[in-house]
């Protein structure tokens, strides 16, 4: 009978969360309670805050992803092939789908449900997914980590490395230890804030057992999100091996990593008690690093990190051989690593970009969870590893601590006159090395440098047009913003390509992501009239088909964000015929197939106002890599792509163009 109970009540939210999984996709577009949460904050120093909610209370009764049906599956991907194909490639991908749905498709669907059946702790997808990251030999800078950018402080005293350093630093592990307490607040999208971002809200469902809990959310329009990965934010990193990399974490060790000069050094943050260094220990401690005169590295070590993964995997070994394994535990355990560059980049915003997203891989650990980059004008960024987590993670981490920081300031610039009585305590990691070490070292430096010389980079700031312009007309900001990328590149190029944008699956037990399909047959209709200088179509009836443009991928986002997206569960299905292994499909042999998921235009989006910006490289050779955020008067990106093949300051003019072209059509 309970179950029964629990399943009304499951239909009865539903509809709710289909009306609102648009504005779900789009949370790192939207503030979340937790950045709302320092109104109840409290001044304990160990502590970033208290939640009356406990961390993990949702985690118990999250929906499962649900494994969507076959017959859909295959219908979406038809719709995205359509988009792309010729007719008679069309039809001929249509009949491997045919084949596909009669034949040997139903016997992977089958395997895969009763494979879901027995792992009820998680998700169909999770394994193959982790699988996929781990085994993918491509180096790790621009391949898969990207960038999140902080904003400037407006006081440049704060600005300060020492200062800025300190601040990071206290207000992390912070996070880190409420986290850990399970005293972080959940997080949680709310539908409606001023009804559900309550204390009423959190008295409630605070006194729900677990198994429930997120039912109890849904009926306030409240959607609890997925916190599995925050497992792996601190005191994590990934340890090349060969053909398959595995995430290494140690929740004991009590020291962070600092880098500079493509030296190392570790100092405790955290007391054999188990509380927090002062901030003027902590501020001591970097002091001495800044002001040590060691010059930078001649062999520096983190060099390796950027190489691909079974030839770090081999050097590793060695090094390992050579006597330097209590220095690869203590990279390898600390909290996270703060990065200090000697650069200012102040007058050049391209060389920072590229900076923050690959440098010169002299002073980096790629493999790090992830790593907190300060350079000499103060400018901070996160650079992340990728394969323990996704965006919504990490940004939650971003704008908390910047949160934090901006209410205490546990750190002043005055400060400074506090430390010189402080004996700093910071010990420097020396690695021992050989002449086959310091051969390969080079080797990879001058392979680095050829490869980061490769890539163009260029970023595109679009004023007086952003949500508020968007929201006004009645469209989707993503939807616009998808638009305008697609007519940027077929203003370049005259085609459309396979296009690619992440949309977060996380409000299901270990959601990670799912792919949406940009590019349409509205967007190409669209586009080739918008291109066409004979078209005689007018306004009206071009903000109609801008308007259609946006219901059809809010549709295909809804899908995605509730686990309706075709990608994932083809890809899941492609697994279950390699685990088969004596059924082959043509479905998957199909060059269309393999087209499809050569993503040309990689896209994706994390927006807050404490973010400068972001991004990440390009996924396959001719492609781009497109990071966007939409404010409310302004669209910012960051684009890459590889010099070879495309120039990314080219595209940023066909795209501003595009922009230029929506915003004349929708404000007119």
């Amino acid at each position: 009978m309970i179950i029964i109970f629990l399943r009304r009540i499951l239909n009865s939210i539903r509809t709710i969360i289909e009306e609102s999984v648009t504005l779900l996709f789009l949370l790192p577009q939207t503030r979340l309670s937790t950045e709302e949460k320092t109104k109840t904050d409290n001044n304990n120093y160990e502590f970033i805050h208290k939640s009356k909610i406990p961390t993990m209370h949702f985690q118990a009764s999250l929906p499962r992803l649900p494994i969507p049906k076959l017959e859909d599956t295959c219908q979406r991907y038809l719709k995205a092939q359509k988009s792309l194909l010729t007719d008679e490639q069309f039809t001929k991908t249509q009949s491997y789908v045919d084949e596909f749905l009669r034949n040997e498709g139903l016997l992977f669907q089958k395997e895969l449900i009763k494979k879901d059946k027995k792992n009820r702790h998680t998700n169909y997808i999770s394994e193959y997914w982790f699988d996929m990251y781990l085994r993918d030999r491509k180096s790790l800078p621009i391949n898969y980590n990207p960038i999140i950018i902080y904003s400037q402080e407006n006081d440049m005293s704060y600005n300060d490395q020492l200062v800025k350093g300190t601040n990071f630093i206290v207000s992390s592990i912070r996070f880190m230890k409420s986290l850990r307490a399970n005293v972080l607040e959940p997080e949680v999208f709310h539908l409606n804030p001023k009804k559900s971002n309550t204390k009423l809200f959190r008295k409630i469902v605070g006194i729900l057992p677990s198994w429930i809990s997120c039912y109890g959310a849904y009926a306030f329009k409240a959607f609890p999100l997925d916190m599995s990965q925050y497992a792996n934010l601190f005191n994590s990193t990934r340890i090349p091996e060969i053909e398959k990399d595995r995430i290494y974490l140690d929740k004991s060790a009590r020291h962070i990593l600092v880098m500079r000069g493509g030296n190392f050094y570790c100092f405790d943050v955290i007391n054999s008690d188990g509380t927090l260094v002062t901030p003027t220990k902590i501020a001591a401690n970097l002091n001495f690093i800044l002001e040590d005169k060691k010059e930078s590295s001649k062999n520096p070590i983190g060099i390796f990190t950027t190489a691909e993964r079974d030839q770090w995997a081999e050097a590793r070994t060695h090094l390992l051989k050579i006597g330097n394994e209590d220095i690869l535990k203590k990279i390898d355990t600390a909290a996270f690593a703060l990065i200090f560059d000697d650069e200012d980049y102040s007058e050049e915003f391209l060389n920072l970009l590229r900076n923050f997203l690959h440098s010169d891989g002299k002073n980096r650990w790629f493999d790090k969870s992830f790593s907190l980059i300060i350079t000499k004008d103060g400018t901070a960024a996160v650079n992340f590893e990728h394969s323990w987590g996704d965006g919504i993670a990490i940004l939650r981490y971003f704008k908390d601590v910047k949160a934090d920081i901006m209410k205490h300031w546990w750190f002043k610039p005055e400060d400074k006159l506090l430390i010189s009585t402080i004996e700093p305590n910071v010990e420097s990691l020396e690695f021992t090395l050989d002449e086959k070490v310091k051969d390969l070292i080079q080797l990879e430096v001058n392979k680095y440098k050829i490869w980061t010389n490769s890539l163009s980079v260029d970023y595109i700031s679009f004023k007086n047009f952003g949500k508020n312009s968007i929201k006004k007309f009645g469209a989707s900001p993503d939807a616009i913003i998808q638009l305008a990328i697609q007519l940027g590149f077929y203003k370049q190029e005259g085609k459309f390509v396979a296009s690619y944008e992440a949309c977060s699956t996380a409000a299901f037990k270990h959601g990670r992501t799912d792919t949406v399909r940009p590019c349409t047959e509205q967007t190409n209709t669209l586009c080739s009239i918008f291109c066409d200088k004979s078209s005689t179509i007018s306004n009206d009836e071009l903000k109609k088909m801008i308007i259609d443009c946006s219901k059809t991928h809010t549709e295909l986002v809804k899908n995605g964000a509730m686990g309706q997206g075709f990608d994932r569960h083809l890809f899941a299905l492609k697994k279950m015929q390699e685990e088969l292994g004596n059924i082959k499909s043509s479905l998957f042999e199909d060059p269309a197939y393999s087209s499809l998921n050569y993503n040309i235009l990689c896209t994706s989006t994390l927006s807050t106002p404490a973010m400068l910006g972001g991004g990440f490289g390009p996924v396959v050779p001719e492609g781009y890599g497109i990071g966007y955020m939409v404010l409310d008067n302004e669209i910012r990106g960051l684009i890459t792509c590889y010099s070879k093949h495309n120039n990314a300051t080219e595209y940023v003019k066909n795209l501003t163009s595009a922009l230029e072209d929506l915003q004349r059509v929708m404000i007119s």
